[in-house]
Order: C-alpha cells, then sequence, then structure tokens
C-alpha cells in the first residue's frame, strides 16, 4: 500500500526527490495530480512512498 509524502510542481522536480528517496533505499512513485489526460511535463505530482515508511522519507530529507 502507497501513501501520499509530497507533491512536486512539475515532473522534473518529482523525479529529483524521487532520485533522492531511491538513492537511500526507499521506494518511491510518482503519479500526475489529477486526471491523467492532462498529464505533461508541467502538471503537479504526487510522490508517494511505502505506508509505514513515511518516517523513513522524513529522515532522509532531513540529512540533507
Amino acid at each position: 500500500m502507497w501513501v501520499e509524502y509530497m507533491t512536486a510542481p512539475n515532473l522534473m522536480i518529482a523525479e529529483m526527490w524521487k532520485d533522492v528517496l531511491e538513492g537511500d533505499g526507499l521506494p518511491t512513485k510518482i503519479l500526475p495530480d489529477g486526471d491523467i489526460l492532462t498529464w505533461g511535463e508541467r502538471v503537479a505530482f504526487k510522490i508517494y512512498v511505502p505506508k509505514g515508511r513515511e518516517h523513513v522519507a522524513d529522515e532522509i530529507l532531513r540529512k540533507l
């Protein structure tokens, strides 16, 4: 089960956060916010982490 962790303003920033989190071993998914028909590089994206592992994401971001 995945839980929403944060929202990124566009695809490039979402991929950056995904790389940071996965670089420390935390599986991550990114999905466009809203309707899939409006998908594009400039649409906001939601970043998801496994349920119960949000504290791990917090620790990874705290290290930055």
